[in-house]
C-alpha cells in the first residue's frame, strides 16, 4: 500500500511537472538573466509561477517571469537592437570617416605644396623680390585655405588682393628697376592703381575663376561625406516607437519566460517585426541610394575646371604669366603711374639690385613632387567603389539583421511570438511606411519626424551633388558659379553656355545647411602645360612656414584682420 501512494505521489508530481514548467527550466532563465546582465538575480521567481501581472509576455501556462522582469527585458531588447544597428553600420561610417580625414590630409599637403611652388618661382626667376613676395603669397593660400574650409570670403576679392600687394613689387623690380627704394607713399599709390590699370591683364580674374569652380566640388564632395556621417549617427540612434519595444521584446524574451531560452524567432516573423520598426529607416533608402549615385556624378565631372588638385598645383603658373605680361605692358604701366601718382620721392639713397631676364624666361625643369598618397583622383575612385557596396544598405537592413543575427536557421523549430512552431504562417509585409498597414506585428502609426529631418538633408545635398541647385562661391551657406564679370578674363575662360564647366551650373538661390567644419577634396590627374613645370619646395621654406593649414577657419578668422593691418604697416 505504502508503495503504490509513492508512485501514485510520482506521477502526480510528474503530469504537474509537465503542465507547469520546471524548477530546472527557470534556473536557465535565471543563468541567462545574470549572464547577460539584464538584471539582479533576486527579480526572477524560484519556481514557475501564475503570469497574470505581466502585459506582453502573457502565456496560458505558468511562467518564470514577473512584471519587473519584464521592464528589464524591453530595456535590453531595445538595448540588443541599438548595438546591432551601430555594428552594422561601423563599417560604412568608418569608411566615410576615413576618407574624410584623408581628403583633408591630402588637401592641406596641396596647399602646402602649391605655395612653396609659388615662393620658389620668386626665388628663381625673381630673386631681389621674393623676400617682400613671400608675405602676399601666404596670405594668398592662408586666404584660399579658408574659403575651401567654409570662411565666406569672397574668392575675387582675395585674389585681387594678392595681385594688389603684387603690383608695387613687380613695378619696383621689373618695370622701373631703377626706382628701388621709392617711399611707402609712392608704393601705397602705385598699389591703389593696380585694379584700374589692370597690370596682370586677365590672369587675376582667370585664377578666381579657377578657384571658385574646382571650390564648388571640392567643398561640395567634403560637405556631402559629412552629411553621410550625419545620416548614419541619426540612424544608429533611432528613437524606437512603444509599439517597436513591445514587438522586439515579444520576439527576443518572451520564450525565456516559458523557459526557451536558446530558441529564435521564425524568419518571417522576424522580418515583420524589424521592417516595422525600422519602417522609418527604409525610407531613407531611395534618397541614399540617390546619394551615391549624385557622389558618382560629381566625381566625374572633377576634371578641368572643377579639379582642385590641378588648380592649386598651377597658381604659381599662372602667377609667373601675370608677372610676365606685367613686364611685357611696361611701358605703359610707367606712364599710368607716373601720370596718377607723379615722380617718385625717394628714400635715402641705397644700393640698388637691377634683375635683367628676358621676357621668355620659364619655370625651372624639375621634378614635380605628388601630393601623398597619391593620385587624389584615384583615391576619390576607391572610395566610391567601396561605397557602392552599400547602396542598398538603408533597403535592405531589416532583413539583414534578420538573416544574420536574429532569426532561427531551424527548419522545424523557431518562435513565433507566442509558442514554438514549424514555421511562421501570417503574411509578411514589406519595406516602408506605408507597407506597415498590414503588418501582423507592429502598428506604425506615421514616419518618425527626426527622419524625415534627415531625409530632407540627403535631397537637397542631392540636387546640389547634381549641379541642380549651385551653392555661392566664397560662403558655405550660398555658393555662386563665378565671379566678377567677364571682361578681361584670361584667354582660355568660358562660360556655361560654351560647354566647358561641369553640369547643371547656373544662378542659385537656394543654400546648403552647415554640416560640420568642411575641408574639400582634391582631385585629378595633374598635366604639364606648356614649358611650366614644379620646382620643389626648399627646405629654408619648409622649415620657416609661419602658418599651419591645421589651423581651423574660426581661429584664422580672427587672426586675418591683423594680418593685413600688419602687411599695410
Amino acid at each position: 500500500m505504502d508503495a503504490l501512494w509513492v508512485r501514485c505521489v510520482f506521477l502526480l508530481a510528474c503530469c504537474c511537472a509537465s503542465g507547469l514548467g520546471s524548477a530546472n527550466k527557470c534556473d536557465e532563465v535565471r543563468k541567462v538573466f545574470q549572464l547577460r546582465q539584464i538584471g539582479p538575480s533576486h527579480l526572477l521567481p524560484s519556481n514557475p509561477r501564475p503570469g497574470s501581472d505581466l502585459q506582453v509576455c502573457v502565456s496560458k501556462n505558468s511562467t518564470c517571469c514577473t512584471k519587473k522582469m519584464e521592464e528589464r527585458y524591453q530595456v535590453a531588447a531595445r538595448r540588443d537592437i541599438q548595438n546591432l544597428l551601430q555594428t552594422s553600420s561601423s563599417s560604412l561610417k568608418f569608411l566615410i570617416a576615413r576618407n574624410v580625414a584623408a581628403f583633408q590630409e591630402s588637401f592641406e599637403a596641396l596647399l602646402w605644396q602649391a605655395e612653396n611652388y609659388t615662393i620658389t618661382l620668386f626665388q628663381d626667376l625673381y630673386h631681389s623680390m621674393a623676400d617682400q613676395a613671400a608675405g602676399p603669397v601666404r596670405e594668398l593660400f592662408t586666404d584660399i585655405s579658408l574659403f575651401l574650409l567654409g570662411s565666406e570670403f569672397s574668392v575675387d576679392e582675395l585674389v585681387q588682393r594678392f595681385f594688389d600687394a603684387l603690383f608695387p613689387l613687380v613695378y619696383d623690380h621689373l618695370i622701373s628697376p631703377s626706382l628701388s627704394g621709392v617711399s611707402p607713399g609712392h608704393a601705397e599709390c602705385v598699389r591703389s592703381l593696380s585694379r584700374s590699370v589692370r597690370p596682370f591683364g586677365g590672369v587675376p580674374g582667370h585664377l578666381a575663376d579657377q578657384i571658385a569652380r574646382s571650390g564648388v566640388s571640392g567643398k561640395l564632395l567634403l560637405q556631402a561625406l559629412h552629411l553621410g556621417i550625419e545620416v548614419i549617427n541619426t540612424t544608429d540612434h533611432l528613437q524606437l516607437s512603444r509599439e517597436c519595444r513591445r514587438a522586439l521584446l515579444k520576439m527576443h524574451y518572451c520564450p525565456h519566460c516559458q523557459g526557451l531560452t536558446q530558441s529564435k524567432p521564425c524568419m518571417g516573423y522576424c522580418i515583420n517585426v524589424m521592417r516595422g520598426c525600422l519602417a522609418s529607416m527604409a525610407e531613407i533608402d531611395i534618397h541614399w541610394r540617390e546619394f551615391v549615385r549624385s557622389l558618382e556624378g560629381l566625381s566625374a565631372r572633377m576634371h578641368g575646371p572643377q579639379d582642385l588638385e590641378q588648380v592649386l598645383l598651377g597658381i604659381h603658373r599662372l602667377v609667373h604669366d601675370a608677372v610676365r605680361h606685367a613686364k611685357e605692358n611696361g611701358p605703359r604701366l610707367s606712364a599710368q603711374v607716373y601720370k596718377l601718382c607723379g615722380p617718385p620721392s625717394r628714400k635715402p639713397a641705397q644700393s640698388v639690385s637691377i634683375q635683367h631676364s628676358s621676357s621668355r624666361e620659364s619655370i625651372p625643369l624639375k621634378a614635380s613632387a605628388r601630393a601623398p598618397g597619391g593620385s587624389l583622383a584615384n583615391r576619390r575612385k576607391d572610395f566610391l567603389s567601396s561605397l557602392r557596396l552599400y547602396l542598398t544598405y538603408y533597403g535592405g537592413l531589416a532583413d539583414q539583421l534578420c538573416a544574420s543575427d536574429l532569426a532561427s536557421n531551424d527548419a522545424l523549430s523557431c518562435w513565433n511570438g507566442t509558442e514554438i512552431v514549424k514555421s511562421y504562417t501570417l503574411r509578411v509585409v514589406g519595406n516602408g511606411i506605408k507597407a506597415q498597414i498590414a503588418n501582423p506585428e507592429v502598428k506604425v502609426k506615421g514616419a518618425d519626424p527626426v527622419i524625415n529631418q534627415i531625409i530632407d538633408k540627403l535631397k537637397h545635398i542631392n540636387q546640389l551633388l547634381q549641379g541642380k541647385s549651385i551653392p555661392k562661391l566664397g560662403s558655405l551657406d550660398q555658393i555662386e558659379t563665378g565671379s566678377g564679370d567677364a571682361e578681361g578674363r584670361y584667354s582660355g575662360d568660358c562660360d556655361d553656355e560654351d560647354g566647358c564647366a561641369g553640369s547643371g551650373a547656373g544662378e542659385v538661390k537656394r543654400k546648403v545647411s552647415r554640416v560640420s567644419k568642411l575641408s574639400p577634396d582634391v582631385t585629378g590627374n595633374h598635366k604639364h602645360h606648356h614649358h611650366y613645370h614644379h620646382p620643389p619646395a626648399k627646405d629654408s621654406e619648409v622649415k620657416g612656414r609661419s602658418r599651419s593649414f591645421r589651423l581651423t577657419g574660426a581661429i584664422w578668422v580672427l587672426v586675418l584682420p591683423c594680418l593685413h593691418v600688419l602687411l599695410a604697416l
